[in-house]
């Protein structure tokens, strides 16, 4: 039997979604020219609300020209979305962009489903 309603605090929790997120998955792609296949990126999903959680301290790593902070974080999404391992997401939230790859599959419950997601941070 399940807790409570399901519909109510699935609408509750998602009421405090203040991101949006933006997923890429690695597909083949034909060139229409060339007619060659390359993995690229593909935008699968956009703008989807979630809402961006950070999951442990930050480890910081000071080199010769800057200080590098790295996080661990947990997305909390829609358990409708479909979110591959090895996606790359793009998270808008609070004046912040955090960008970062799925790390492992997603834990799913009723009313939301949480995925932990590794800092990926461009060269």
């Amino acid at each position: 039997m399940p807790f409570g309603n399901v519909i109510a605090e699935r609408l509750a929790i998602e009421s405090t979604y203040e991101g949006l997120a933006t997923v890429f998955e690695i597909q083949d792609v034909k060139d229409p020219v060339t007619r060659k296949t390359r993995q690229q990126p593909v935008m699968v999903l956009a703008a989807e609300p979630c809402a961006l959680s950070q999951t442990s301290l930050p480890a910081s790593t000071q080199t010769v020209t800057a200080d590098q902070v790295n996080y661990d974080a947990k997305l909390f999404i829609s358990p409708d979305v479909v979110i591959k391992p090895g996606s790359r997401i793009t998270i808008v939230q609070d004046g912040m962009t955090f960008e970062g790859e799925q790390a492992g599959k997603p834990f799913r419950y009723p009313t939301h489903q949480e995925i932990k997601l590794k800092e990926v941070l461009n060269a």
